[in-house]
């Protein structure tokens, strides 16, 4: 399937050709996809690479068995919902969809050695797919970081580089040190988001080869929502879902670029005196003040029909909590979806609520509590 890369201004690149951004800075996207039918779903394959026909090229395979995690109907906050819980995933988080291809990706094009930035979990997916590709793997994160996460990223031979202040901080560091080493960040890459939307794939066939009408989820930079969007924009394209499932999308109040821009009707963040303003949030995987595709989430948000919700710090521990009492041990940055799915469910539009009582609604759960020690020590005690 011919596909190629571009950028915001509408430039295009050659889809095999190894860079991260376009010549206008701006982030890269992969050109619209056909997406796929059941029959050409590889069933004898038991991970994400099931749905390979689905990917814009056949790239060498790094795979530690990622994707396949359950779905399962749970009561959350009195709600009947599907959880999917994505610490099911090699290294305990969503994050190894898009890095199992995007590093097949730079194993394919010969790429030794890379520099990744991240808040955690990306960074410690980063380091084990780098270590089963052969790949060197230096990864920058807050110092703040959790110290379970940053300890996964060493246990695989990746270097790691602790960056003084904020996520901002860390991710300026990251494109200085750009220039020397080839940047292969889960936020600017293209290819992690390919890998992200096998996650609408498995949803589409654990539901019957159906689409579930709410996938509520939470939000940092913002590639699960890109990620669902593109997958599932790519089914209804193949006629295989009849609509978009609306993307319900929750962030933490002290970190809620993405809220306020879409509250305001804005179509980016911008560049505002409150950006830098921001504290810090027991969801640590979401304290992105200014994520890189902006634009592209809050645009597929719309697109799904979907809303966002800003969560305070009480309501996240109280999330947490409360799945916990349901048999889930998510991590903060998680279990602020739940407290999103609290919030949607009293939602009115056009006199109607948000979420429907006969409506199937997805709740992912991005990571494991296990992963963040000491947040989970604050929720608890």
């Amino acid at each position: 399937m011919p596909s190629y890369l571009f950028d915001r201004s509408g430039s295009r690149y050659p889809i095999d050709e190894p860079r991260w951004r376009g010549d206008d800075g701006s982030p890269l996207m992969v050109g619209p996809l056909p997406g796929i039918s059941a029959e050409q779903i590889d069933t004898g394959e038991r991970s994400h690479w099931r749905y390979r026909a689905a990917l814009p090229l056949p790239t060498e395979r790094i795979s530690l068995g990622e994707g396949c995690t359950p779905l399962v109907s749970s009561t959350v906050f009195g709600a009947e919902v599907l959880v999917k819980p994505e610490w099911f995933n090699p290294t305990g988080s969503f994050k190894d969809r898009g890095t199992s291809v995007m590093v097949s990706l730079l194993a394919d094009q010969g790429i030794g050695a890379i520099l990744e930035d991240s808040s955690g979990n990306g960074g410690a997916s980063v380091a084990a797919y780098c270590a089963a590709a052969g790949i060197e793997a230096r990864i920058l994160a807050p110092a703040t970081t959790s110290p379970a996460k940053l300890q996964q990223a060493r246990a695989h031979g990746a270097e790691v580089q602790l960056v003084p202040g904020s996520r901002a901080d860390t991710s300026r560091e990251a494109i200085r040190q750009s220039q020397q080493r080839f940047y292969a960040s889960h936020n600017w890459h293209p290819f992690f988001l390919q890998g992200v939307k096998l996650l609408a794939y498995e949803l589409w066939e654990q539901l019957g080869f159906r689409a579930p009408d709410n996938v509520v989820i939470p939000a940092g930079a913002g590639s699960l929502v890109l990620g669902c969007d593109l997958g599932f924009t790519e089914l209804l394209a193949a006629g295989q879902i009849d609509a978009l499932p609306r993307l319900l999308v929750a962030q933490p109040s002290n970190c809620a670029p993405l809220v306020r821009a879409f509250e305001r009707g804005d179509d980016a963040v911008g560049t505002g005196a409150e950006a830098p303003t921001w504290s810090l949030t027991i969801a640590e995987g979401t304290a992105i003040a200014s994520p890189v595709r902006d634009r592209e989430v809050l645009a597929a948000i719309r697109r799904s029909g979907g809303a966002m919700a800003a969560i305070g710090e009480e309501a996240i521990a109280g999330a947490t909590r409360e799945l916990a009492s349901r048999g889930w041990y998510a991590e903060p940055t998680s279990a602020m979806a739940a407290a999103g799915l609290r919030m949607f469910r009293q939602r009115q539009v056009d006199g109607r609520p948000l979420i429907g009582p006969d409506q199937t609604t997805v709740l992912v759960l991005t990571g494991s509590g296990l992963k963040a020690a000491g947040a989970m020590a604050a929720v608890f005690g």
